[in-house]
């Protein structure tokens, strides 16, 4: 059965309806998809793509690779990483892709897995709109479909009064689906999408037809299950899934880079200052939020209390962020102790009962202690009386 066109394809166009104003363009948007803030990438590659590609995919499964881990191109093209990480677990990524198997991103909250889910989206498909973002209250319609129903009560069920979800969509355009924290979503609705990946089909029963994917369909959905409110995937789901999991940085330099990167990112779309040397208070955002995950200190000496949040790379890309803009708008424009101190304290002290606690142990008998720490020991202090 095909789709109906009623309503605009997701990311079809540059160019949005914003009512009584001119149009708004995708250079305009405050976080660009994938696909626009990467389009002269993505051209490129596929201009320089000579491998064979699988059925719709807009790119080779090598060229999907080379555009999330980087590289340069024989025309000169740089390629900037999206992901910095080992290289098998995004060729194995893509490489589910290319058959019939649905792909699971698993891992902690701050591992990249909706970055990356993002760009593979727009590297196989030149979309990552179809989306399904998954919360507690998301129902079975979001992932199956809905209805008009000013249409269906004029006129009873028919393909005019159907609503595509963007699963549907993406079944029937042979393209990459995405399903954001699938976890959050109740057990009952995700298995809705057991016949969807076993099948490649999705029943219409109210009119009697289905919707059968054609080649390209795939979908990527990403989890965590070590969050509060997350609800375990049935084993018939699992089962429908390769599941790559995306680990946490496994070096400091490692993650200070992914730090530095993504702050610089963010900066230029919110239009702050660049940054004139923040190295050494990224590194310290760094080193406290891996000591406290881990429980120990760099250097293995000193075992301290980790607190209730997980202390993610994301938040510290948080923390350095809103410290870039506190340097900016009210500061000398160069990153300092006092700039981060209140968003590491934010990120820690979670739950105010126990994480002060930590917080305060942490402090004194490691921050204080370290060498060339002091106006950092001193911010953190300030920020936490």
């Amino acid at each position: 059965m095909p789709v109906p066109e009623t309503i605009a394809k997701p990311g079809s166009g540059v160019e949005t309806d914003t009512g009584p104003g001119r149009p708004q363009t995708a250079a305009e948007a405050l976080r660009p998809h994938a696909e626009h803030a990467f389009a002269h990438e993505l051209m490129a590659l596929a201009a320089a793509d000579d491998r064979p590609r699988p059925a719709r995919w807009r790119l080779s499964p090598w060229a999907v690779a080379t555009y999330l881990l980087g590289g340069t191109l024989p025309d000169g093209t740089v390629i900037t990483p999206k992901y910095v990480g080992p290289r098998r677990i995004v060729e194995v990524a893509v490489t589910t892709l290319a058959t019939d198997r649905a792909l699971l991103l698993l891992g902690v909250p701050g591992t990249a897995k909706t970055w990356v889910s993002e760009h593979l989206a727009a590297a196989v498909s030149g979309d990552s709109t179809l989306l399904v973002q998954g919360t507690a209250g998301t129902p079975e319609e979001a992932i199956r479909y809905g209805w008009n129903y000013a249409r269906l009560l004029a006129h009873g069920p028919s393909g005019d009064a159907l609503v595509p979800s963007p699963v549907m969509r993406a079944m029937s355009q042979g393209m990459t689906a995405r399903v954001e924290e699938l976890t959050r979503i109740p057990p009952d609705v995700q298995d809705t999408l057991i016949t969807i990946l076993s099948e490649k089909t999705l029943p219409v029963p109210e009119l009697g037809q289905e919707v059968q994917a054609v080649p390209g369909f795939n979908l990527i959905a990403t989890a965590n299950d070590r969050d509060r409110g997350v609800n375990e995937l049935s084993s018939a789901l699992r089962r429908r899934f390769n599941t790559v999991v995306l680990p946490l940085p496994a070096t400091p330099e490692a993650e200070v880079d992914i730090v530095a990167r993504r702050v610089e990112q963010l900066g230029r779309s919110l239009e702050l200052p660049a940054l004139p040397d923040g190295a050494d208070e990224i590194r310290r955002v760094v080193t406290v939020f891996r000591e406290l995950r881990d429980g120990v200190t760099t250097d293995g000496r000193t075992r301290v209390k980790s607190p209730s949040g997980t202390l993610s790379t994301a938040e510290a890309i948080s923390v350095v962020t809103g410290g870039l803009a506190l340097a900016a708008h009210f500061g000398d424009g160069v990153l300092r102790p006092g700039d981060i101190a209140a968003g590491i304290l934010g990120a820690v002290v979670r739950d105010p009962a126990a994480d002060r606690v930590v917080w305060q142990e942490y402090l004194e008998t490691v921050v204080r202690e370290r060498d060339g720490w002091k106006d950092f020991y001193r911010a953190c202090r300030e920020v936490s009386a």
